[in-house]
């Protein structure tokens, strides 16, 4: 759906916010960009929406060229910036009308009614958009950026300063427009979730897009598990014949934590053997698994 070919971006100031970016994103994927602040990621998407030109590099949407064939290409798009852009004198309902206009479609009211619904923003149809509050602002643009019925979705940041129940409804909305075919960039500082949605992963840094990967691989590559026991008596030192890397003992000496590497052959099985052969019993366990955000800081801070 897109494809991005040696794309560079230097501004007038001679600040480099892209370099020599190749990436693929297929259609009908979900696909999170993160970076952290400055990485170049709303730079990325501005260029491939047509609000900002590439240096160099060739950017083509649904197989149109964003700017040999601008106006085909960005008809296939929708934006959800970070920022807050709409007109607060104007009502959610002509918001919407007029973003449907803006594409030369023709009005369609029974779409608009059902694109609020699923956002609940029906009841607030006829509010003026000055009366709503930051996070029903938010949702507005999402609802506006649905009504030309795009095949690419761009979410930019779109949970920033929501409650928890609209971040819920949102992830629901992201699900349901893939399982329409609706292919969706995001990225956020919620990385939680990315790791819900993304079907890949990409990380950019200082312009340059560092890493592509399936999200389940890259989980499973990079991941690990810590087991803890949580022991019926207190220790004060593992004996010498634990010896399994990975091991130790928790500073108040009531558990012992394993960790291991996610999809390796984990060994719990010879390190309960030998804690029964010591003679060490435990009343309880529990596993906990590393998550996208550690290895996202894990992959940043090596770079």
């Amino acid at each position: 759906m897109i494809e991005i070919t040696g794309v560079n971006k230097t501004y007038s100031n001679g600040f480099v916010a892209l370099k020599d970016v190749n990436l693929t994103i297929n259609k009908g994927e979900v696909f999170a960009l993160l970076g952290p602040n400055g990485a170049g990621k709303t730079s990325l998407i501005s260029a491939i929406c047509g609000l900002v030109e590439p240096t160099s590099g060739t950017i083509t949407v649904g197989g149109f060229d964003t700017r040999k064939d601008y106006r085909q290409a960005r008809s296939l798009i929708g934006l959800v910036p970070q920022e807050l852009f709409l007109e607060i004198f104007e009502t959610v309902w002509s918001t919407m009308t007029y973003a449907r206009g803006f594409f030369g479609k023709k009005d369609d009211p029974a779409l608009y009614e059902q694109i609020l619904k699923d956002l609940s923003l029906w009841d607030k149809k006829d509010t003026k958009i000055q009366a709503l509050s930051g996070g029903m602002k938010r949702r507005v643009l999402i609802a506006r950026a649905l009504t030309n019925e795009p095949s690419v979705l761009f979410l930019d940041e779109p949970t920033a300063g929501v409650d928890v129940e609209l971040r819920r409804e949102m992830l629901e909305v992201v699900k349901n427009l893939q399982k329409r075919g609706t292919t969706v960039i995001l990225t956020t500082h919620y990385i939680e979730e990315a790791e819900e949605l993304a079907d890949r992963v990409g990380i950019i840094s200082g312009g340059e897009i560092k890493l592509v990967e399936n999200k389940v691989d890259l989980m499973k590559r990079m991941g690990h598990k810590t087991l803890s026991l949580n022991l019926e008596n207190k220790l004060d030192a593992l004996p010498t014949d634990i010896t399994q890397e990975g091991v130790s003992l928790s500073k108040d000496g009531t558990k012992i934590l394993y960790s291991y590497k996610t999809g390796s052959n984990s060994g719990i099985t010879s390190l309960l053997s030998n804690l029964k052969n010591a003679g060490i019993a435990f009343e309880d366990l529990d596993t906990e698994q590393s998550s996208l955000e550690e290895i996202f800081v894990t992959l940043v801070n090596q770079q």
